[in-house]
């Protein structure tokens, strides 16, 4: 049956509302109609959960030079040296930028509004370069630009809306380019169309790929998937980052326990109270993050323990607290005082160091199509990325979007076509999707986690390329809704990890594997999909 499809206008199509998403949309807002859609509350993002702060030269012993060096040296030789050198460069004047226009509250030194900012280091950082707001600097950046946002009589916030695909010129004169989406509106349960010459993902990560994750319930990697499906390159999926320390308790959900918290002094310890990085890294505890996950994943195989331990003890108590209110008060909730207890911590999916290939400005190889944040390969991450600089990416990368969009995109054309549900009817047996929904982020934990094989990865393909059979039928066979959406999607990303982690035969970075134990020059090169080159989308 082919339905009145609701029709929606704008200049500007945003998918998405941290921060990448949130500052483009501000930055283009006086030239025209910004309509933002996001599949849940505006407020739930990735970017609200960042703890850590955004990495940017400040400090007088501090270079750009150093920083620049250590991003390329965490991201294991597969960087894009013009990138990282771009990012660190802007970054001073984006930081300043987001607290003197959009009012985001970073910490001053002394609690002084007109002091200099407040610096933290984390893992793999040679200095003090993370300007934070406490514990919760995601929390305070998207308060300031949702409230700027809501603000701006331009842009409209749409919640509640999954997208289900982009719209593709090739459906309407065979030309390679997008104007647009169809999304599900949650709310009213019914199919809209939203076109725009330009269409902005900023849809953030894919944690929710697997079974333990840092990542909110909304990360399930929709923008690589519908992006990968119009025809759009994607890379370097192989490379997602375990976060070594999210909280390990069996009373609470997984929650992050941040690498400042290592940065102010914290220090792993086996069961028995052992320096668990002692002698593993010249930084110690403070190594980059793959060589960490690694290490606690040895270390929990080799001795049958279920978590290792973050120590806090030694360091002043009434400074722990006030540096880390949040994170204190959610130990606190479940009965571990930091200031006394060390936090049993082990890894989990993180951070997606790949995505949509992008260019410093944003532009995908589809015309009229941009992807900003987490969600895009810009090549700043390379096969590691460095703490902190995610939310750099996220904002370097959309205001360069701001600047290059409008000679990116076309008008849309005259005609829509409204959605199409065939013979499409009300699913009777959800009981498969929440199986198959299991059975993908079981598989990806189980074979393609922090050490992998050949054999590990040939099983989970093979899995995953049967469950997607059955994702399929089914999408075609019953009416849409949010988890079938979301099903599809984070089965189809999965499958683009594994194959770009089948094509990697050494090991780099993020992608560590038994039976290529080494780095391999023959691969220092990014691994490229496409729909003519990767699994059937």
């Amino acid at each position: 049956m082919i339905a009145s499809t609701p029709i929606h206008h704008a200049r500007y199509l945003v998918l998405g509302s941290g921060l990448a998403g949130l500052y483009f949309a501000l930055e283009v807002a006086d030239r025209g109609p910004v309509v933002i859609l996001t599949k849940h509350r505006a407020e739930s993002s990735n970017t609200r959960w960042a703890q850590g702060g955004i990495s940017a030269v400040f400090a007088g012993d501090d270079s750009l030079e150093e920083h620049i060096e250590d991003t390329l040296t965490v991201g294991a030789g597969l960087c894009n040296r013009d990138m990282v050198t771009y990012a660190v460069q802007r970054g001073p004047t984006l930081v300043r930028r987001l607290a003197e226009r959009y009012g985001v509250h970073f910490d001053r030194v002394g609690g002084d509004e007109h002091a200099p900012f407040e610096l933290g280091r984390e893992g793999g950082h040679s200095r003090r370069r993370v300007v934070h707001h406490r514990d919760t600097t995601g929390y305070e950046i998207e308060r300031a630009l949702l409230a700027a946002a809501h603000a701006h009589p331009n842009i409209t916030i749409h919640e509640h809306h999954t997208v289900i695909d982009l719209l593709s010129w090739t459906k309407v004169d065979g030309s390679r380019g997008c104007f647009g989406v169809y999304a599900l509106n949650n709310a009213a349960d019914r199919v809209e169309a939203f076109v725009a010459p330009i269409t902005v993902l900023a849809t953030g990560g894919a944690g929710r790929v697997y079974r333990y994750t840092t990542n909110p319930a909304v990360a399930t990697a929709d923008g690589v998937a519908v992006a990968y499906r119009i025809g759009a390159s994607v890379g370097n999926l192989e490379f997602m980052q375990f976060h070594p320390t999210c909280l390990h308790h069996p009373d609470a959900n997984t929650f992050l326990i941040s690498e400042a918290l290592r940065g102010e002094g914290g220090i792993l310890r086996r069961a028995d109270g052992s320096d668990l990085m002692a002698e593993r890294h010249p930084m110690g505890s403070l190594a980059p993050r793959d060589v960490v996950a690694r290490e606690i994943d040895a270390e929990l195989k080799r001795s049958g323990e279920r978590c290792v331990f973050l120590d806090m003890t030694h360091l002043d108590p009434d400074y722990v607290v006030s540096r880390f209110p949040a994170i204190h008060a959610r130990c606190m909730s479940v009965g571990i005082d930091m200031r006394k207890d060390p936090i049993p911590v082990v890894p989990a999916a993180h951070y997606m160091c790949g995505g949509i290939v992008v260019d410093r400005h944003g532009r995908t190889d589809v015309p009229g199509l941009m992807a900003i944040g987490e969600v895009a390969m810009s090549g700043l991450h390379g096969a590691c990325r460095l703490a902190s600089n995610s939310l750099l990416e996220a904002v370097v990368l959309a205001d360069g979007a701001a600047q290059a969009c409008d000679d990116f995109g076309r008008g849309p054309p005259d005609h829509v076509s409204p959605w199409n549900e065939g013979a499409a009817r009300e699913s009777d047996e959800a009981v498969m999707v929440s199986a198959n929904w299991e059975e993908v982020r079981a598989a990806m934990w189980n074979f393609v986690g922090i050490v992998r094989s050949d054999k590990r990865l040939e099983r989970g393909r093979r899995r995953l390329d049967l469950i997607r059979e059955e994702i399929l039928e089914y999408y075609w066979k019953f009416r849409v809704t949010r988890d079938v959406l979301e099903l599809r999607n984070i089965s189809l990303v999965g499958s683009l990890i594994i194959e770009c982690a089948r094509q990697r035969k050494e090991s780099r970075g993020l992608h560590y594997t038994i039976d290529y134990p080494t780095t391999r020059d023959e691969y220092a090169h990014d691994i490229i999909l496409d729909k003519r080159s990767g699994p059937k989308a």
